[in-house]
């Protein structure tokens, strides 16, 4: 990253409204602006390094994270990181990444490295009041465009398996309009965006709770623009090597999403797994 002055008046406009000053001590003010300032310490720096640029103890720079509402430095660190990658090119995301020794293994290195931070930023109650929404929907519309049709395709795909009256919509445009029209009173609308926010599907988001349904909004950035929208938001940290998103903790998640789906309503899914391997048979679908 870059530090001369215009850069760093960019960044300290990109990063407002993380760094909402308003909400914060002249201490914790110190903070913010040291980040701001200095964008090339939030890929890397730890909570001395922040307390260090700022002149203040590491407790302020914890404190400061807490009172902007996330869970500690590294929860706050990552929502800048993702806000940051959202904001230069393509081309740059790959200069940002470097060269790669072993590309294999560090794509490895970073899904764990994600894996564990998606624990880490959802709760139990997050979980679980997730759950709750979908396993009392009258019927979930999932929307995942692109790279994110992935989780997607495997939230609605296993969610009909188990019975749910759940439907994917991987298209744009008047294919999100049609699957929207008759939303309503008791349906879930699950929205699985990542990096960029997709207008179409903001969008939707807005059109949905106009209608009366909820919604569940996956995505990387606790502050974003569907995150503001929605009734719950999950957050899984999407970063991977080379120029993509990665969507492993987004795939993990969801596995977790349908195992508490499974267990809301174990007879329901049981009858409609044994329908469902009844026609694997029937339609001589597998030949072991």
């Amino acid at each position: 990253m870059t530090n001369d002055t215009s850069s760093s008046a960019g960044h300290e406009g990109l990063f407002a409204d993380i760094l909402n000053m308003a909400s914060l001590t002249k201490s914790q003010r110190r903070v913010a602006e040291a980040l701001s300032h200095n964008p090339q310490m939030i890929a890397f720096a730890d909570t001395a390094e922040v307390a260090r640029r700022a002149g203040v103890n590491n407790s302020t720079v914890v404190r400061t994270a807490q009172a902007l509402g996330y869970r500690g430095w590294p929860d706050l660190q990552r929502e800048l990181r993702s806000l940051y990658l959202t904001s230069i090119s393509t081309e740059d995301t790959l200069i940002e990444h470097g060269p790669y020794h072993s590309p294999l293994h560090q794509a490895l290195e970073r899904d764990i490295a994600n894996l564990r931070h998606a624990g880490e930023s959802n709760s139990e109650a997050d979980a679980e009041a997730a759950v709750e929404l979908l396993a009392g929907a009258t019927r979930i519309l999932v929307f995942g465009l692109g790279s994110f049709a992935g989780p997607a395709t495997v939230l609605a795909h296993l969610g009909k398996t188990m019975g749910y009256n759940i439907s994917h919509e991987g298209r744009g445009s008047v294919h999100i309009a049609s699957a929207m029209n008759d939303v309503g009173e008791g349906d879930v609308v699950v929205i699985i965006n990542l990096w960029r926010t997709i207008g179409q599907l903001r969008g939707a988001a807005a059109a949905a709770r106009a209608a009366g349904a909820r919604v569940l909004v996956i995505t990387d950035m606790r502050r974003g623009l569907l995150s503001e929208i929605a009734d719950h938001v999950l957050i899984v940290p999407s970063e991977g090597v080379s120029f993509f998103q990665s969507i492993t903790a987004t795939t993990s998640l969801v596995y977790g999403l349908l195992a508490g789906m499974e267990a809301a309503h174990p007879e329901r899914s049981r009858k409609a797994l044994r329908r469902t391997q009844l026609l694997w048979k029937d339609l001589d679908i597998y030949l072991d």
